[in-house]
């Protein structure tokens, strides 16, 4: 088989390949991580020449253990770095017990000589706990978002599927790190050469900074009517403080028993019943990611008292707010 090569030779040079210090967390997204590393591995390839190089460390200096169980030997501990290296930080389930002080300390120190830091998946708390993202836009895996936001008020949260905010990197994991691996490598080596490397990884539609990390909202509830989508999105956007089945109708130039037909129709349950839903997830994410009292959780989610959000989760759930924070179970980002 012949080997491919880039649409246009670019000619030998003697620079420095640009470093990157993969930095792997326990139960790190292993999916993240890969999609970087064949990135630069790939185009090292397409132009035939050494234009990046890489190492994985980890806390512990020997070895790393991703959410898949797939344990990774790592080529050192959390050294001191070279002025031109790029810190990528790879998270992913229980980044909070991840984030150590020890981790913290190694990255501010390093922070400070101006690198480039980025984190993949959920590891932007992990560099927003650091304070590397103060006043700077960024993103997170979706399901994090809202623990992130409730976290870091300082941060400028976003929906995007990847972010770069001067010498900070952000992605919501899954592929996004192919989509800002690539815009990357596009503004080393040229867009051609990203292509490149994006058609070698049979990866044809290659989304920007613009594009948001979630399905729509009719793809998601597989339901293609304009006015129900614009209610959830309403919906979605309004937990705190809930807005009335009527008003949610009235925005939509529908009565409310108009609203109440659609919702059954298409999703089985009331207006009401999917508010609460959308509600209650948004409260379990918060119980599992993040140290808020049950008190404050069920506030930021629209209950007005402790007794009538512990209540609706039981019903919901089988179980109380307080043991599922007890609980300490999680759920796996992509």
């Amino acid at each position: 088989m012949s080997q491919p090569r880039p649409a246009t030779r670019m000619p030998p040079q003697t620079d420095k390949p640009r470093r990157f210090v993969f930095v792997l967390l326990e139960n790190f997204t292993l999916l993240s991580f890969a999609s970087a590393v064949e990135c630069l591995r790939i185009t090292n390839r397409m132009l035939e020449r050494e234009v990046y190089e890489w190492q994985v460390v980890g806390e512990s200096g020997e070895t790393c253990e991703s959410s898949s169980g797939a344990v990774f030997a790592l080529d050192g501990g959390l050294e001191a770095l070279g002025r031109d290296d790029t810190i990528i930080i790879c998270g992913g389930i229980g980044v909070q017990a991840a984030t150590t002080k020890k981790l913290l300390a190694w990255l501010r120190r390093e922070a400070r000589k101006g690198l480039v830091v980025g984190g993949l998946c959920t590891a932007a708390h992990t560099l927003a706990k650091a304070g590397l993202l103060d006043g700077k836009r960024a993103t997170i895996h979706w399901e994090n978002q809202d623990s992130f936001g409730e976290e870091f008020e300082e941060v400028i949260l976003t929906k995007s599927v990847f972010v770069v905010d001067g010498n900070r990197l952000t992605t919501a994991g899954g592929t996004s790190s192919l989509d800002m691996m690539l815009k990357l490598i596009a503004d080393d080596h040229g867009e051609e050469t990203a292509n490149a490397v994006a058609d070698q990884l049979i990866y044809s539609s290659i989304r920007t900074d613009q594009d948001t990390q979630r399905l729509s909202v009719p793809t998601r509830i597989g339901v293609r009517h304009p006015k129900l989508s614009q209610v959830i999105q309403q919906m979605e956007r309004n937990i705190e403080e809930p807005i009335s089945p009527s008003i949610l109708a009235h925005d939509v130039g529908m009565s409310t028993r108009q609203l109440e037909r659609l919702f059954r129709r298409y999703l089985n349950r009331s207006p009401k019943r999917y508010y609460m839903e959308l509600r209650l997830q948004k409260a379990r994410n918060l119980l599992m990611q993040t140290d808020m009292s049950v008190i404050n959780v069920a506030l930021a989610c629209g209950f007005a008292s402790p007794s009538h959000f512990s209540k609706c989760y039981r019903a919901h759930y089988q179980t109380t707010p307080y043991r599922e924070r007890g609980s300490q179970s999680t759920r796996q980002p992509a």
